[in-house]
């Protein structure tokens, strides 16, 4: 089957007839009412930051894994006042002398810190059985806090470091670990990333469109949202709970969706002007036509975040709300800011051009066109090449391993780092991660003591556990509680292996008969607790994504193929991403130079983070694309015509807005945190696929291949949909002789 070549395309004609939509009306009056709009939006952005200062909450990784032993188990110390419950840091010591001969100063430090605010309890080395190494050089002081003072003030380190001067003063080498490391880590330099993003975007829409002008309004539209955005989310956070990478993400996402709004409506806009429209009309215009392409393309990017809540899991949901709260201010500001900036400059949007300023294609014999006849001629080589490079990048995927990034991944300056290496050359990897078993004897009527011996035997003698402290009873004696050490480090898979052994063989065996009841938990035992509950809801998010996205879609094109081929591609592009980090991140292949000494697990939350995320991102582009391609099919009721048409009116402004966007989310791979590297990594692979791969090979192909079926959607569907189309009936109505009546291709 060979398709034939696209013919000539013609711009697109006078709006419909009958009374404007109501994006036409609200782009109109946003143009004609620049200066208000624009005062407006400066009083909501400084009340905004200033109820954000006022009011705004925090950041902090909170997690709840109701059902879990875990969880379960971490109940039950609470419940019962252990001496292990709340949040516990480690200290570490190092003293060349040993730390014996520095008593009396560790005395004072233990002192000290037990009278910091929050501060449970402190264990000092030399009282803790263990808590020194063989050569008594290295030791460390466990600190159990009521709250996680990773969510704590910064300047709740000076009283910490108030309580352990003495020891520094006698040249005690002291480092914090856990938590408390991570409260001490240097504050993130977010803002350059932010910078670099910026600053390449410049430079792409100067190069992409030739005129300062008609570069700079995406950018100060974009700034406008992202800040809007940022100052909103501040603002919920006081209210409810996300984790400390919210804001993060919530500026990757801004930013990279902002500029991508405000450039397509630009763009289109520039086009209307160079048609003869005026700049009311043509503000009107763009948001009618354009516009409708960023509404749809921000729900659905809305509705994929919004489906991490099938995760099941608070926080990674909240992290996706937190994201989703960032594009719909990016939308809104696209959709109102955009305009009014347009219609303020009017017809000297191309002034101060440093070249000639260009915008859509500008005929039908030029590169983008030739490209869609080139595609057009061979579809089936092109598709068949694009998904074989999809295959071979996706292929590292298959063996993904799921893990926690530890403080062994981090920068070597850091202090939870020297205290992390310090642990596992004293005392050996797994002190990092220590596990507690829970024994409920609540209501059992058994022994404690026969008991606690059965239980320390069965733990002492399971594979990969270096030691084990306890049984011991709690006060009330309805618990017994034993700390585990693993031989091997909290994100070596060994130990998430022992994990599930002692949860579903060891505490079960060794239990049978008493009707106790055996709990793991722990920071180790909760992470991969969190790990197991994601592996096993994945499905569930991939099925609410891809579900509610392919029904949108359905409901705004009216075409079955076209809403199946677009769920089928990104999934595809979703895999190759995936694939990329694995090979990066896991396999270390070119880790170092994204500042990653070593091959690390993919973070737990990752994947299911950047299938919502990516699966949004990808939508924006065809989306961009297929608005075209559709508003030249009820043009013309040319297939061939339309995929020509459309990739040729988007190649300019696509092309610069994936370039942009990669910028943002790349620049983020300066971030210190190996976990935003993994992100900004996917999500700026993800881009380019999306805008190469996708655009350029597989969409063209495909649509080419299906013709006419493209089009196609069953008459008892048509009727049961409703139509989402703020602009009205008029834009989706087609003329009867271009009607589909069923599957057709072209031959």
């Amino acid at each position: 089957m060979t398709a034939s070549a696209p013919p000539d395309i013609p711009r697109p004609g006078p709006p419909p007839a009958g009374p404007p939509g109501l994006l036409h009306r609200l782009g109109r009056w946003c143009a004609r009412h620049a200066r208000r709009v624009i005062v407006v939006w400066l009083l909501v952005l400084v009340a905004a930051f200033a109820a954000d200062r006022a009011w705004g909450g925090g950041y902090e990784d909170e997690f709840s894994l109701p059902g879990t032993s875990a969880q379960r188990g971490a109940d039950l110390l609470e419940e019962h006042g252990s001496d292990l419950e709340g949040v516990g840091a480690q200290i570490v010591l190092r003293a060349d002398d040993g730390l014996a001969a520095h008593r009396t100063a560790l005395d004072a430090a233990t002192a000290g810190l037990g009278r910091l605010p929050g501060v449970l309890t402190v264990s000092g080395p030399l009282s803790t059985p263990g808590a020194v190494s063989a050569d008594g050089r290295t030791g460390y002081a466990t600190v159990r806090f009521a709250g996680n003072p990773a969510t704590f003030d910064r300047s709740y380190l000076a009283g910490v470091d108030r309580a352990v001067a003495g020891l520094r003063a006698e040249r005690v080498s002291v480092d914090y670990g856990g938590p408390l490391g991570q409260l001490a880590r240097p504050a993130a330099a977010d803002g350059r990333s932010e910078a670099i993003g910026l600053v390449t975007a410049v430079v792409v829409l100067l190069f992409g469109f030739g005129s300062v002008a008609a570069a700079g309004l995406p950018l100060v539209t974009a700034v406008a949202g992202l800040a809007g955005g940022v100052a909103v989310l501040g603002l919920v956070a006081a209210a409810v709970t996300f984790g400390a990478t919210a804001p993060t993400l919530a500026t990757m996402m801004g930013l990279g969706v902002g500029l991508d709004y405000a450039l397509f409506l630009t763009t289109r806009h520039r086009g209307l002007l160079a048609s003869g429209a005026g700049p009311e009309e043509a503000a009107g215009r763009t948001l009618a036509t354009s516009g409708r392409a960023v509404l749809v393309a921000a729900a659905t990017v809305a509705l994929a975040l919004a489906g991490l809540y099938a995760s099941g899991v608070s926080f990674i949901g909240g992290l996706g709300a937190a994201a989703g709260i960032a594009v719909l201010v990016a939308a809104l500001a696209s959709l109102t800011l955009t305009p009014a900036l347009l219609g303020l400059a009017g017809g000297r949007v191309d002034r101060w051009s440093v070249r000639r300023p260009v915008a859509e294609s500008e005929g039908h014999d030029d590169t983008w066109h030739r490209w869609a006849a080139t595609v057009g001629r061979r579809p089936w080589l092109f598709l068949t090449a694009g998904l074989l490079v999809l295959g071979v990048l996706a292929v590292p995927a298959a063996p993904l391993r799921l893990g926690h990034i530890d403080a062994g991944a981090g920068p070597r300056d850091y202090t939870e780092r020297r205290a992390y290496d310090l642990i596992s050359a004293g005392f050996g990897a797994g002190t990092n991660g220590p596990l507690t078993v829970v024994v409920a004897l609540d209501g059992t009527g058994a022994d404690p003591d026969p008991v606690a011996a059965t239980v320390r035997t069965a733990l002492s003698r399971t594979p990969d556990v270096a030691s084990v402290t306890g049984p011991a009873a709690t006060p009330d004696g309805g618990l017994l509680t034993a700390t585990v050490v693993p031989r091997h480090g909290p994100g070596d898979a060994s130990t998430t292996a022992l994990v599930h052994r002692l949860e579903d063989q060891v505490l079960p065996r060794a239990l049978e008969g008493t009707g106790a009841h055996g709990h793991v938990t722990g920071t180790t035992a909760v992470q991969i607790a969190f790990r197991d509950t994601l592996v096993e809801r994945l499905p569930w998010v991939v099925g609410v994504v891809v579900g509610a996205a392919f029904v949108l879609l359905l409901c705004v094109f009216r075409s079955l193929l076209v809403a199946l081929k677009a769920a089928v591609l990104n999934l595809l592009s979703i895999g190759a991403a995936y694939g990329v980090v694995v090979a990066v991140f896991q396999w270390g292949w070119g880790g170092s130079l994204f500042g990653v000494t070593e091959p690390v697990p993919v973070e737990s939350f990752v994947p299911t983070m950047m299938f919502a995320i990516v699966f949004g991102l990808s939508m924006d582009y065809e989306i961009f694309l297929l608005s075209r391609i559709r508003e030249v099919w009820l043009e013309t009721g040319d297939n061939d015509a339309s995929v020509a048409g459309g990739l040729a009116a988007t190649a300019r402004v696509i092309t610069c807005a994936a370039i942009v966007m990669t910028s943002v989310f790349l620049a983020f791979l300066l971030s210190t945190n190996v976990v935003i590297k993994m992100m900004a990594l996917g999500l700026g692979v993800s881009v380019v696929i999306d805008a190469t791969l996708v655009r350029l090979l597989l969409v063209p192909a495909t649509m080419y291949l299906f013709g006419r079926a493209n089009w196609w959607l069953p008459r008892p569907l048509d009727r049961i949909l409703p139509r989402l189309d703020p602009e009205g009936p008029e834009l989706t109505r087609r003329p009867e002789s271009m009607a589909v009546r069923g599957p057709e291709t072209v031959s």
